[in-house]
């Protein structure tokens, strides 16, 4: 799935109409593959976000929540670290001897 999609549920606090529409253009630019659609294929692009968004903003409002709320900070932080140990930049590989 699209890294830039972000979870929207359950953080406090929700998640706004902007955010939600964000993570369905995302979604449509993943699907889609590309990040700015031909003029012919704008309405086609255009129609699926708002569809898109109406079912996420459906499905959002429907869910129930069952565990704590997370807070945005905090999972920012925890996702700031997960990438600062995937980029990591790792010691050049020992250098072989040079045969004589």
């Amino acid at each position: 799935m699209c890294r830039n999609i972000k979870p929207l549920f359950p953080f406090e606090p929700p998640a706004t109409d902007d955010e939600i529409r964000a993570a369905a253009l995302q979604f449509v630019r993943k699907i889609s593959g590309t990040t700015k659609p031909s003029k012919k294929n704008q309405a086609a692009c255009d129609a699926a976000v708002d569809a898109i968004f109406v079912a996420s903003k459906t499905l959002l409002d429907g869910l129930v929540r069952t565990g704590p709320l997370k807070d945005r900070a905090t999972e920012r932080e925890k996702a700031r670290a997960r990438n600062a140990l995937r980029f990591a930049k790792a010691p050049p590989p020992p250098k072989a001897p040079l045969l004589p």
